[in-house]
């Protein structure tokens, strides 16, 4: 503005700036030191561009905790996983108040009135819900949307999700997107990349057997046959660190799966005489379809995990469809499987511990056939619910040291492991609560 008005003849010292919040008007003199400076940052930044250099980020400035990207750009973490001796700050975001819409009633509507969205629902009666409140928005089975709730979702980047009526995973519809088509370019380009491949699928299957070994040292006191398997389990994550190829990997991965749930089976409550003595015998995992109920119920958190980590790697400019570990198929959410391994034992597995264990979901909650096993509406309403409920729960990050949601998390991994593929971070940092 100033070069322009000089262009016209007028003759400009001085500006001014001026601060809404604390309504402070800042004099500004324009000499030549300044506009030296202003021309030699302009350089610089189309220098940065031009190279395609990401600039470090800030050290302990006092300017980051009130911006309002520090929740993006994590300038305390990122130092802290470059070997910084400071603490991070917990992040401070403004309080987000809007939640995932869940809607399970089959033949349920969904139609937007004004600035809510109204759900006409048979079963549980008519809800109305404001769409400020509403983070994404979750069909199971046969529910009807209309086309203007979905375009008024779709404008406003609220991601809506099609789950079968047992809770598989469909498919995500959402607006354009995140735009950093930067990011994505690197995604791709390390995809690709078979050693890269390989050493993040090393780690992230040693991140997913460790947290199965946090969750049977957590909850297995009374089990004779525990030390044995916390052992296998060591060993077992140390031998996937020298896997050959992915292939190799797999199966490491399969016979520590094969070890955790079977001592899996022995953190469940006994199951009480009578007609609950049958439904929560675990033997080993099975699905597609899930034989008995605790499979049952390990499918659905699964799913749900896959659901929640799609939206997050989406939000963050990530192509949730593009994976480096499991292999890229039509309509796979391969990044979501990805990265969602860590957090099975932590999220998935603990919520079906704690609604069995503690009663939450009983024997009644099953329909039990010769083709499978699946929750009754009630009991998949329950079972959402806790879920819902272990994503809010906060927990002190194991590498930061503040606290937070385990629903934020999942972002908060997400935009690490943008800053990895973009070469900000030596290494990915997965999850391991102690």
């Amino acid at each position: 503005m100033q070069h322009q008005l000089e262009e016209h003849g007028y003759r400009v010292t001085e500006g001014a700036i001026w601060y809404a919040e604390s309504r402070e008007r800042v004099r500004i003199e324009l000499d030549d030191a300044l506009r030296t400076a202003a021309r030699t940052a302009v350089h610089e930044l189309r220098l940065l561009v031009a190279q395609g250099r990401i600039p470090p980020p800030l050290s302990d400035s006092p300017k980051c905790p009130r911006c309002a990207l520090v929740a993006i750009c994590l300038p305390d973490e990122v130092a802290a996983l470059r070997g910084s001796a400071l603490a991070p700050r917990p992040i401070a975001v403004p309080a987000d108040d809007a939640l995932p819409l869940i809607v399970q009633s089959q033949r349920a509507r969904i139609n937007k009135e004004g600035e809510t969205l109204k759900i006409a629902d048979e079963e549980q009666g008519d809800t109305t819900v404001r769409l400020i409140d509403v983070s994404d928005l979750v069909l199971f089975g046969n529910v009807h949307i209309t086309t203007p709730a979905l375009a008024t979702l779709l404008e406003r980047d609220i991601p809506v999700t099609f789950l079968s009526h047992g809770g598989w995973f469909r498919g995500i519809a959402h607006g354009l997107g995140h735009r950093n088509v930067e990011l994505r370019t690197a995604q791709y380009r390390q995809s690709f990349d078979e050693a890269f491949c390989l050493r993040f699928a090393r780690d992230l299957v040693a991140a997913k057997i460790a947290n199965q070994r946090t969750i049977l040292r957590r909850n297995g006191r009374d089990d004779p046959d525990r030390a044995l398997a916390l052992d296998r389990l060591s060993a077992a994550r140390k031998t996937s660190g020298r896997a050959a190829s992915l292939g190799e990997l797999l199966g490491f991965e399969g016979d520590a799966a094969a070890v955790y749930f079977r001592a899996f089976a022995r953190l469940l409550a006994p199951p009480k005489a009578g007609a609950d003595a049958v439904p929560f015998q675990f033997d080993a995992r099975n699905r597609r379809p899930p034989m008995d109920p605790v499979n049952a119920m390990l499918s659905l958190a699964y799913a749900m995990l896959a659901r929640h980590f799609t939206v997050a790697l989406a939000s963050v400019g990530l192509d949730p469809y593009r994976g480096f570990y499991h292999a890229p198929r039509y309509g796979r959410p391969a990044l979501a499987l990805d990265m969602m391994e860590p957090f099975r034992p932590i999220i998935a597995d603990s919520v079906v511990l704690s609604v069995v264990n503690t009663g939450e979901i009983d024997a009644g909650d099953f329909v039990v056939a010769t083709t499978g096993t699946a929750l009754t509406s009630a009991g998949r309403r329950r079972f959402v619910e806790a879920f819902e409920r272990r994503l809010s729960q906060e927990t002190t990050h194991p590498l930061f040291g503040y606290r937070v949601s385990m629903r934020r998390l999942l972002l908060v991994q997400g935009r690490l492991l943008s800053r990895y593929l973009l070469g900000e971070l030596p290494t990915f940092p997965h999850l391991l609560p102690r």
